[in-house]
């Protein structure tokens, strides 16, 4: 690779189907909200539209109130065991977003359908309490906000990401938070509980300051300054907080100039630890990234195209930016 990449240009990056059926899913009458299998089955014989239960809010998404059968996922080969998600979907509908090929197990496209509908696991919080009180139940890491963002905006009224971390705090089990929701301040007084009972650390993720980079890539979600006050008030309510500069999307938010003023920014927002990582490009993201790459960055698309021959960068390309964040940790006190 040469040493100065042509995506790693502060330059480069420039400025420039429902289907029919007969399944449906009733409206909401004072009657539980169907199950997610029943959801599922809807959508994939009658497309949305099957879903008149479904509510459309100021924000323009819909809301699909479902119950769920169990709360917690086991994982494998991760730095958790299980993983916790209130809701599928997600409004800050990030185009680089791994967790958009997850909608595809509901019959829904990576493309609009993953911001525009979302599923509210209104039973979560009872589901996961069930299971916390098993006999079987060891205690071990549970990861929130790994398929969709706990701390997205509806958040602030169906209160799920706050009653399922209430639950696992009375269990006195350790927890990991990843979002880009500022409004994960609110439950300060649940994470310091759950930081004294268990353990607990919450991962804001912030790929860049730039706001050009920002508001192209991440439309529905806060500004990064915002995001970064939400980790010093975090940081100063003793709360174990970093940040997650992830992804390093190549020639949009991946210059030399970008990641020191983002790293610079970390470090004086008090964040403990960063971590990093360049974008992947998973099946179903991949496709909804390239085609939102030809409309928006038309000059990067021949370039991603090298860069892009499998799921991951190139490693080259990937040794670089991480040498590049490895001298700028070192500058700004991170170990």
């Amino acid at each position: 690779m040469p040493r100065h990449l042509p995506l790693f240009d502060p330059d480069a990056s420039g400025h420039a189907p429902v289907g029919g059926g007969v399944a449906q899913v009733p409206a909401a009458s004072g009657a539980a909200p169907p199950g997610t299998r029943a959801v599922t089955e809807a959508i994939r014989t009658g497309g949305i539209a099957s879903l008149p239960g479904a509510i459309r809010r100021a924000d323009q998404a819909r809301y699909q109130d479902v119950t769920c059968r169990t709360a917690l996922n086991p994982t494998r080969g991760m730095p958790f065991a299980w993983t916790l998600n209130p809701y599928r979907g997600c409004t800050h509908g990030c185009h680089y977003c791994y967790a958009r090929r997850y909608h595809a197990h509901f019959g829904l496209g990576a493309g609009d359908d993953f911001a525009s509908l979302i599923l509210v696991k209104t039973n979560m919080p009872a589901v996961l309490r069930r299971e916390l009180a098993r006999p079987s139940w060891n205690r071990a890491l549970v990861a929130l906000g790994t398929a969709t963002d706990g701390y997205q905006p509806i958040e602030g009224r169906y209160r799920l990401s706050r009653a399922c971390l209430t639950a696992l705090a009375d269990a006195r089990t350790p927890v990991s938070i990843v979002t880009k929701g500022p409004l994960v301040v609110r439950d300060v007084d649940v994470l310091q509980t759950l930081h004294q009972a268990a353990g607990c650390r919450v991962y804001v993720s912030v790929p860049t300051v730039d706001s050009d980079a920002w508001a192209r890539l991440e439309p529905g979600t806060a500004p990064p300054l915002q995001r970064l006050r939400a980790v010093r008030t975090l940081a100063d309510a003793g709360i174990a907080v970093g940040v997650l500069m992830c992804p390093i999307v190549p020639g949009i938010g991946s210059s030399r100039t970008q990641l020191a003023a983002t790293v610079k920014a970390i470090a004086d927002h008090g964040a403990r630890f960063v971590g990093s990582g360049v974008m992947r490009l998973d099946a179903g993201t991949r496709e909804h990234f390239l085609g939102f790459l030809a409309e928006a960055y038309p000059q990067l698309v021949e370039g991603y195209g090298r860069l892009y021959a499998g799921k991951d960068a190139a490693p080259g390309y990937r040794h670089e930016v991480e040498g590049v964040l490895a001298a700028l940790r070192t500058r700004h006190g991170f170990t």
